[in-house]
C-alpha cells in the first residue's frame, strides 16, 4: 500500500444518524479524483464519537461502494480491547485490506497493557495491522525504538504518523524498511514525503484530493518545487478550515459542493455563519479548478 488515501468523513442526517446516501456519493466522488485508498472509522470519520455498531455499519456501507477498487484500511481502535476485536473481524468478514488501531486511550495504560491490545487485535483475524500514531490525541507516542520491537512480528505491515515529529517518521521507515508509512498531517504531507514516507493519508483529501495526487506525483517525479506550490496552495485552504474549525468546515465545503455531510456529531459545535461563508467561497473555488471533476 502507498500513495494518497482519503480518511473518509461520516455524513450524517439531521438526526445524526450515518447518511448512506451521502456516504456512497463521496466515497465514488474520491474514486474518480483517483486515490489510491480509503481509511475508514478514524478520527475524521468521527469514530470515537460513534458505538462499534454503527462503525461497523460504515464499514459495509464504504465496502459495498468501493468494491475492491482500491485498498480500504478499517480503523478499529477503541479504549475497549473487546470492542476494537469485534470492529476487526467485521472488517475481515467484510474483505477489508488491513485494520489499523489508535493505542486506547484516557487512562495512562501501561505499554505491556497497549503492546497486548495490539497483539490481542491482530490475533483475532487475519488481516495484518496499520498502527495508528497520533500523540496528540491519546497521549501515547511510538518511538523508533517501540516501532522497531513491534514491527518485528510481521502482521504489523505500517503506521499512520499523525504527528509533527517528521524526524521520529524518518526514524520508522530507515530502522524498518519493510513497512509503509503513511504521513497524517495533511499540512505537512510534503514534508512527510520527503522524510522517507510512503504516502499519506488525509482528512482534507476529502474535497480536495485532486491536489494532494498532484503533489505526490510532482514530488515522485522530482518535481519539488512544484510540489511546493501545491503544498501551499492547499496549506491557504487548511489555514481558513483551522481558524473556524476543521472538522465542521470539512462537512460544509463538501455539502456546498454538492455531497450532503450534515452536522458534526456532539460535543462539536455548528460551524458559524461567518464561517460557513468563507467554506462556501472555498467551495466555489474548488469547482472552478480545471482539475474538478463533478
Amino acid at each position: 500500500m502507498q500513495g494518497i488515501f482519503t480518511a473518509l468523513l461520516t455524513p450524517f442526517n439531521v438526526d445524526y444518524t450515518v447518511n448512506e446516501k451521502s456516504l456512497q456519493k463521496l466515497v465514488e466522488f474520491n474514486l474518480e479524483k483517483g486515490v489510491n485508498g480509503f481509511y475508514v472509522g478514524g478520527s475524521t470519520g468521527e469514530g470515537m464519537l460513534m458505538s462499534p455498531e454503527e462503525r461497523k455499519e460504515v464499514f459495509r456501507i464504504v465496502k459495498k461502494a468501493a468494491g475492491d477498487r482500491v485498498d480500504m484500511i478499517a480503523h478499529c481502535g477503541s479504549v475497549s480491547t473487546d470492542d476494537a476485536i469485534s470492529m476487526a473481524k467485521e472488517a475481515e468478514a467484510l474483505g477489508y485490506t488491513a485494520v489499523s488501531a489508535v493505542a486506547p486511550y484516557y487512562y495512562s495504560f501501561s505499554y505491556d497493557a497497549i503492546r497486548k491490545y495490539y497483539d490481542d487485535i491482530v490475533s483475532s483475524v487475519s488481516l495484518p495491522m496499520v498502527i495508528y500514531n497520533f500523540p496528540g490525541g491519546n497521549g501515547f507516542t511510538f518511538t523508533a525504538d517501540i516501532a522497531a520491537e513491534i514491527f518485528k512480528d510481521e502482521r504489523f505491515i505500517g503506521i499512520k504518523h499523525t504527528s509533527t515529529d517528521l524526524f521520529a517518521l524518518q526514524q520508522f521507515k530507515q530502522r524498518i524498511e519493510r513497512i509503509t508509512v503513511f504521513n497524517g498531517f495533511d499540512e505537512m504531507c510534503l514534508g512527510g514525503l520527503a522524510m522517507g514516507a510512503d504516502g499519506a493519508i488525509g482528512s482534507t483529501y476529502n474535497f480536495m484530493a485532486d491536489k494532494f495526487l498532484r503533489l505526490y506525483d510532482e514530488f515522485k517525479h522530482g518535481s519539488v518545487a512544484e510540489a511546493q506550490r501545491i503544498q501551499n496552495e492547499a496549506n491557504a485552504i487548511i489555514a481558513e478550515l483551522v481558524k473556524y474549525g476543521v472538522m465542521p468546515c470539512e462537512k460544509a465545503i463538501l455539502t456546498f459542493m454538492g455531497i450532503d455531510c450534515g452536522p458534526c456529531r456532539r460535543p462539536f459545535l455548528p460551524i458559524s455563519s461567518e464561517g460557513a461563508k468563507a467554506m462556501k467561497a472555498i467551495a466555489d473555488s474548488l469547482k472552478q479548478s480545471k482539475n474538478y471533476k463533478e
